[in-house]
């Protein structure tokens, strides 16, 4: 049994008492999942009455792995179980995930979580080997992590948080080694190790280890929009409820659970408040409301940018206004969005630019991704390469007309360099394939056009004090829309 989820959890722990228990146990994913499992494995595992002598919890940093290992392979002062938690680390993370932990640090910095945000900082700038002070020049970092910058103030908020209170980036070296071998060796019999993490990548040798020697719980739900994914975050959020409700003896009516569910999105923890803030709200009587829910709630959703930009790319005129309205609403700033955009555009000329090209004859609209990375993306490589190549030939030509000195000594050649390319980064080429796919929306034109209005509404937004997000719902009409929608505009 090397690996289970965590609605199978509850069965397995019903066996008989230190029979079938695991040395090693990983548990990832969702976090208000991964401690519900936590502790209920850690209550089976070791009673509250045990646990004074025999249960560690240790914080997951990597600095603490070898104190770990020690304390799993001494005896505990008491005969019995020994239980020894390393909790919420990132050992799992590769050096290819370090856009993730940008993320779950912007994230953490906007719950105002500035502490939480600072681990992951500091996290990622270990695996990027880069101290505080280098990461503002650090290109390669600034592009793999531009999906979640933004304007990156945030990101120099939390660097000076972290050079404030002198918080050590701990040592780039892969420490998930050490103690891979340490659980390939195994650990004195009654003693266990309790792993938790929000990510994994299963590619790891401590993954495939543990799913050898120990039990994995797969505490994930799909963070993504499409139908299943959407399916299985409902259902989270239902046996969340029925948790809540069924402690209080309440009911919810279905359109009110609706409600209540897009007011918050899929944030377990938000949702979770939300519901028992209903329960206190409607006290001895027995069923939640849709009314109860807009008297109670506000919207906490937020739309992050890339839903707009990714609306903009479908051109989807509609789902572009709501997610603008929304990004407002939370307090983004009308300059920040309208960046947003302008980089997203600029993204589907070079996109638009690649499939007009000689190297777009392996492109069929419609493929899939597989498709596209086994016989597409080498061609955009090479694509990017040769713009790389007429970029020297025309610094050259540039350097040629200024009418410099030949006689003078010879400086070594640099290189060209520019964020126009399509394969900008070792990472994922599908955020190329969508680029691509969203390019073809537009013809070269229209994408021309769309600079023009950018441009308008840069203006108006910076000099003429008009309402900002009718400035921005003009561009958006004039980029997106045709016909008809275009004679609605009013700006």
């Amino acid at each position: 049994m090397p690996e289970t989820n965590y609605k199978a959890l509850e069965e397995y722990l019903k066996k008989p008492q230190g029979k079938d228990f695991f040395p090693v146990y990983l548990i990832f994913g969702e976090e208000s999942l991964f401690k519900t499992a936590f502790n209920a494995l850690l209550d089976a595992l070791l009673p509250l009455s045990e646990r004074g002598f025999n249960y560690d919890p240790m914080d997951g940093t990597d600095d603490n792995i070898q104190r770990v290992i020690e304390r799993m392979n001494t005896f505990s002062l008491l005969s019995g179980t020994k239980v020894i938690a390393f909790l919420e680390t990132r050992i799992f993370y590769s050096k290819q995930d370090y856009a993730k932990l940008f993320e779950k640090a912007k994230e953490d910095f906007y719950d105002d979580d500035l502490k939480g945000a600072a681990n992951f900082y500091v996290n990622a700038l270990s695996r990027l080997n880069l101290s505080y002070d280098e990461f503002g020049s650090a290109e390669k970092a600034r592009i793999v992590a531009a999906d979640v910058l933004d304007d990156g103030k945030w990101l120099d908020e939390i660097n000076q948080y972290c050079k404030d209170h002198e918080l050590a980036i701990p040592s780039g070296g892969d420490q998930s080694d050490i103690l891979d071998e340490a659980v390939h060796k195994g650990f004195p019999k009654g003693n266990h190790l309790i792993i938790t993490t929000d990510f994994v990548d299963k590619r790891r040798k401590l993954f495939k280890t543990i799913q050898k020697s120990g039990l994995v719980i797969d505490c994930s739900v799909p963070k993504g929009d499409r139908r299943d994914d959407r399916i299985a975050q409902e259902a989270v959020l239902r046996e969340e409820t029925g948790g809540i409700l069924s402690r209080s003896g309440k009911t919810i009516e279905k359109d009110a659970f609706f409600a209540a569910a897009e007011m918050t999105g899929f944030d377990i923890r938000t949702f979770c408040n939300n519901m028992e803030k209903l329960v206190d709200y409607i006290g001895e009587r027995k069923k939640i409301t849709i009314e109860d829910v807009e008297a109670v709630l506000k919207r906490t959703k937020q739309d992050p940018i890339y839903e707009l930009t990714s609306a903009l790319g479908e051109r989807n005129l509609q789902n572009s206004l709501f997610f603008l309205d929304s990004l407002l609403s939370d307090n983004y700033h009308p300059l920040q969005v309208l960046s947003a955009i302008t980089n997203q555009m600029r993204r589907l000329l070079v996109a638009r630019g690649f499939l007009e090209s000689d190297f777009a004859d392996s492109w069929i609209p419609g493929m899939q991704f597989p498709q596209f990375r086994n016989n597409v993306f080498p061609h955009i490589k090479a694509y990017d390469q040769k713009l790389l190549e007429r970029l020297n030939e025309w610094e050259d030509m540039l350097n040629k007309d200024s009418g410099s000195d030949e006689k003078q000594p010879k400086k070594q050649k640099k290189k060209a360099s520019t964020d126009l390319l399509l394969a900008r980064s070792s990472g994922s080429p599908f955020p190329v394939y969508k680029t691509l796919q969203h390019a073809e929306s537009y013809t070269e034109q229209e994408i021309v056009e769309a600079f023009h209005h950018l441009h308008d509404a840069d203006v108006k937004l910076k000099s003429t004090g008009q309402n900002a997000k009718l400035i921005l719902e003009s561009a958006l009409f004039k980029i997106c829309g045709s016909g008809e929608d275009m004679k609605t505009v009013l700006i």
